[in-house]
């Protein structure tokens, strides 16, 4: 039995979780992988006299971690980017293998935290909480070609996104009551508009792709447009709405891009509900996969860390100093050279519109007309009478395929008819590979 003994940064939710599994599976672990989880060290700005340490020395310092000689490994779960990054560089300096749920840190900086290359950093718990889709990517589909990543990679947008579609509530009620559940944060920009799926997607695009972290690349947008009447004018087009982080090749190049997306009833990621995650990846040898579980919680991201503290064990245990310096975490294959990332004006997609215009005759040719004028087609079109005569109505309209930069051009002109009462509602077809 090799003993690991394990530093562990943060006494948060994750970590908590972390020493709830060590405490009621320890035995499971041990018997599965010949490994002894040590807790050795905790650091954390205050002390929880309520969480059990098992029996591990406490300080308020993290780079107490480092300094500590008998620790072997160390978990950073304290979250942000300054401390977090910092920890993380001092540990792998000093020869430390690190695991970390931080997902901001490495979209922002993956490059050069693994630039070194010595010493193994492991971030399965940054993206999908439960879902193993970093080992997948690295190892279980090394030998295909990747031609697509797509993820509903944000419980609290699918979770809201869910609600919205059951229960027909607004876009605000729903958002109260994800915060009442604990779902989404006091202040939930990070979520609702798209930050947080949007770093789960650099990271996914970089290992799936072997190119670089690269958050600055990627076209970023929420869901606070997205209301009650677009959900069900989507489901009467045959159309849920997720949202989606998109890594596609392209013959153009990399396409990297969060934002909803309708997506095609009958496919697999529109029966994924709730604040569930899953992410589907299109290859050219296994098809087309899925993989689907919680994508938070303490328990889910703990299982993802401990996964990763235990595939450390493995290479300490092999006895090889070769062994230890790769981290699964590199891309499978020589990156090559830079692939072109494509701008989000010239990647082409259909889309759903609704325009909010006056009621009265002769609205419709004049925004048929506008589109036309770009040689935009109209693939399908709703308009329903309002109660009452006054009342302004919406056209719902799904164009063609279209380059996004002739649709912004469209859409300027719509806006500027006065006959167009409000902000036009633009959602984008999910691709299909």
């Amino acid at each position: 039995m090799k003993k690991l003994r394990i530093g562990i940064a943060g006494l948060g939710t994750v970590a908590q979780g972390v020493l709830h599994l060590i405490k009621n599976n320890g035995n499971l672990m041990s018997d599965r992988t010949g490994i002894e989880l040590v807790v050795q060290r905790i650091a954390s700005r205050s002390a929880r006299p309520d969480v059990d340490l098992l029996g591990a020395a406490f300080s308020t310092d993290v780079h107490d971690l480092v300094a500590d000689p008998e620790v072997d490994v160390v978990l950073e779960l304290i979250g942000g980017e300054g401390l977090a990054k910092e920890l993380i560089e001092s540990a792998l300096a000093a020869n430390k293998p690190v695991v970390t749920a931080n997902k901001a840190v490495v979209a922002a900086h993956g490059d050069q935290l693994l630039a070194g290359g010595n010493v193994p950093l492991r971030f399965e718990a940054a993206v999908a909480g439960a879902i193993p889709i970093i080992q997948s990517l690295s190892q279980g589909l090394a030998a295909n070609r990747i031609n697509a990543i797509y993820g509903i990679i944000n419980g609290t947008c699918n979770y809201m996104l869910t609600v919205m579609e059951e229960e027909g509530l607004a876009f605000n009620e729903v958002l109260a009551q994800a915060q009442a559940l604990g779902y989404a944060e006091a202040d939930p920009a990070f979520d609702i508009d798209g930050i947080d799926a949007a770093h789960k997607l650099t990271i996914l695009a970089a290992l799936g792709f072997a190119t670089s972290y690269d958050f600055s690349a990627l076209y970023i947008e929420g869901i606070t447009q997205i209301a009650a009447e677009d959900i069900q004018y989507a489901k009467e087009l045959g159309f849920k709405i997720k949202h989606l982080g998109i890594a596609a090749h392209t013959p153009a190049g990399l396409e990297t891009r969060v934002h909803p997306a309708l997506v095609p009833s009958s496919a697999l990621l529109a029966s994924v509900n709730g604040v569930m995650n899953a992410v589907q990846v299109m290859s050219d040898g296994a098809g087309e996969t899925l993989f689907s579980g919680p994508g938070a919680g303490g328990a889910a991201t703990a299982s993802a860390v401990l996964a990763d503290v235990l595939a450390l064990g493995s290479l300490v245990a092999a006895h090889t100093s070769d062994a230890l310096g790769q981290s699964q975490d590199k891309p499978a294959v020589d990156t090559g050279p830079a692939i072109r990332r494509v701008a989000m004006d010239d990647i082409p997609s259909a889309c759903y519109l609704r325009i909010p215009t006056v009621d009265r005759p002769g609205v419709f040719a004049q925004v048929a007309s506008a589109l036309s004028a770009h040689s935009i087609s109209i693939e399908a079109v709703i308009q329903k009478e309002q109660p009452s005569a006054d009342a302004s109505v919406s056209i719902v309209i799904m164009t063609n395929v279209v380059v996004e930069s002739v649709l912004n051009a469209a859409l300027s002109e719509l806006s500027a008819l006065d006959t167009v009462v409000g902000d036009i509602t633009r959602i984008r077809v999910a691709p299909t590979h």
